[in-house]
Formats: C-alpha cells, sequence, structure tokens
C-alpha cells in the first residue's frame, strides 16, 4: 500500500500523532465544529527564537502548543535530535530542503542539477533518520529558462529521488511559492489574481507517484488565486500544509488570521478534500510568547481550540 492510498488516519497514526493525543483521530468534523481532529500544528525550527539548546527549542514549541516541529536538510544532528525528541517529547514532522533556492532542480548546469539531487537524497535520509514523513522542497525558479525547458529538467532531476523516497517512506511535498513558476508572476496591474492551480495539479500528476505530493501553502497565492478553489482542484495531492497570511489590500504578508484572506472558506475546502494532516506555521518567530501567539492564531482560524 502507497502514501496516497494509506486512509490519512492510518497514515498519521504511524508518523507519530499518537504522541500528541489519543483521541486526536476521533470522527470527521462538521464545518461548524472547525478543523480540530484533523489538522495538527507543526512549526518551522528557524522560528523558535528561545536561547538554549535544541531540546530547549523542542520543549519552547511544545509549551506553546505545536505537536510536532520540522528541521532544516541536510544539516541535521541526527543523534542530537533524537535526544532533544527523547526529552521534550515532541516529534519531528518533516523538514525543508535547505538548499533549493540556491542549488535548484532547473538549473541549466546539469552539474547544479546533480548536487541538487544530492542534497535531495540526503534529506530524505536524515528526516527519516529522525522520524519525519516529509521534505519541503522548492523545485526551482521560472527565471532558469523557458516553462517546459525547466518544467521537464526539474521532474527529470527530482524523479530519481523518488524510489528513496518510497523506500525511506518520506514524502517530496512540493510547495507554492513566488518563483516564477506555474503561474504567471507580476505586480499591480500585471498580475491576475484569479489563476487555477491547474498548472501545479499537472507538475504533480507527471511524477506518477504516491510520493510525490504539495505542502500547500494556504498563504502563498491568495494574490494570484482563490486558495480554496486552489485546495479543492489539488485534492488527495495536499499531503500537508504550510500557514500564514496575506493582504491583498496592502499587498503583503501578514500574521495567520490577519490581511484579507477566507480562514474559513479555506477550512471547508480542507474538509472537502477529506484532509487529515499537518500544518506547519511559517511567520516570523520569536520567544515563548510569541510561539503562543502563533499557535494561539492558528487556533482560531481552523477551530482547533
Amino acid at each position: 500500500m502507497t502514501f496516497r492510498q494509506l486512509p490519512r488516519r492510518q497514515f498519521l497514526q504511524g508518523t507519530g500523532l499518537a504522541l500528541a493525543s489519543a483521541p486526536l483521530l476521533a470522527g470527521a468534523a462538521e464545518p461548524e465544529a472547525g478543523l480540530q481532529g484533523r489538522l495538527y500544528k507543526t512549526l518551522k525550527i528557524g522560528m523558535v527564537g528561545v536561547p538554549g539548546s535544541l531540546t530547549d527549542k523542542f520543549k519552547a514549541a511544545k509549551a506553546a502548543g505545536f505537536g510536532a516541529i520540522e528541521l532544516n536538510a541536510p544539516g541535521i544532528d541526527v543523534a542530537e535530535t533524537k535526544k532533544a525528541i527523547s526529552q521534550s517529547g515532541l516529534p519531528v514532522d518533516g523538514s525543508v530542503c535547505s538548499s533549493h533556492w540556491q542549488i535548484r532542480h532547473t538549473d541549466k548546469d546539469p552539474a547544479k542539477r546533480q548536487t541538487a539531487l544530492k542534497h535531495l537524497k540526503q534529506a530524505l535520509r536524515e528526516t527519516s533518520a529522525v522520524g519525519g514523513h516529509t521534505v519541503l522542497l522548492v523545485v526551482g525558479h521560472g527565471n532558469d529558462g523557458p516553462e517546459q525547458e525547466i518544467w521537464d529538467r526539474s521532474i527529470e532531476n527530482i524523479a530519481k529521488a523518488v524510489p528513496l523516497a518510497a523506500e525511506l517512506g518520506v514524502a517530496i511535498a512540493i510547495e507554492n511559492v513566488w518563483n516564477h513558476f506555474c503561474y504567471a508572476h507580476g505586480s499591480g496591474s500585471e498580475w491576475d489574481a484569479d489563476q487555477p492551480a491547474d498548472k501545479f495539479v499537472k507538475y504533480v500528476d507527471a511524477f506518477n507517484s504516491p510520493w510525490v505530493g504539495m505542502q500547500f501553502d494556504i498563504g502563498n497565492h491568495w494574490k494570484y488565486g482563490n486558495t480554496a478553489d486552489w485546495i479543492r482542484a489539488l485534492g488527495k495531492r495536499v499531503i500537508k500544509l504550510d500557514a500564514k497570511g496575506f493582504s491583498r489590500a496592502q499587498n503583503k504578508f501578514t500574521k495567520i488570521g490577519a490581511g484579507d484572506l477566507d480562514w474559513k472558506s479555506v477550512s471547508h475546502a480542507l474538509m472537502e478534500i477529506n484532509f487529515f494532516g499537518w500544518c506547519a506555521a511559517e511567520v516570523g518567530g520569536g520567544d515563548q510568547a510569541r510561539l503562543s501567539e502563533i499557535s494561539t492564531n492558528m487556533d482560531r482560524v481552523f477551530g482547533l481550540g
């Protein structure tokens, strides 16, 4: 049975969710009840501004109400991370590929693409070693060439890591970002706020693998398309989420729940696609009070209280 074929509840039970709370995977919630029992909070390690050891940072995230944490890979100290998990009780749910912006799968230089593949494979191995189940990946940049060229070369390169992803049970989770790829980038009158998610759907499907999906960033493309509609279009391809706010009126990112993004419609769309999984905060972090604020904001917009 493969990653996408697993019922979401069964898959998540194997990721360490059982560590958080026994009743988390109770029956499906009605829209008015929010996403409690469906959506679980994590955050990026770089957001944790609490001083001290990795264990101290894990403990701070857990105290703020997060159920897991994402690390950066390659670069995970496996022994130190296992110690932090053991001492804090906070699992690692996944990682972010740490070099994907600078060393890209879309690069014209075959040597750069080879290095990008090496880093992705190492990220998969390190993430598996600490119990994580996803590696977030930005596939490249539209400035690396004509769309069809970078489309083909990135798929060819990333596909070489898919057998390892399947072997380890760690999914490659593509993030929708402002990288001039799979949407029309621009500003002011140049950008179209009604763009569909069709290209992202086609891109993920081109891998023809249950081990490649989307870590859909809720705030990233509100400027360019309707977030809830994109979620519905992507459907089962959404295996994880990132969360930040965005204001079209002010043309800037915001705290979770601020701005003009319709979080209620997002929650309804997630229910419609039967989403069960992790949602990673990706906003400005800080001290213990700031981490708690982020956690509370997520509770409010997703109905997790």
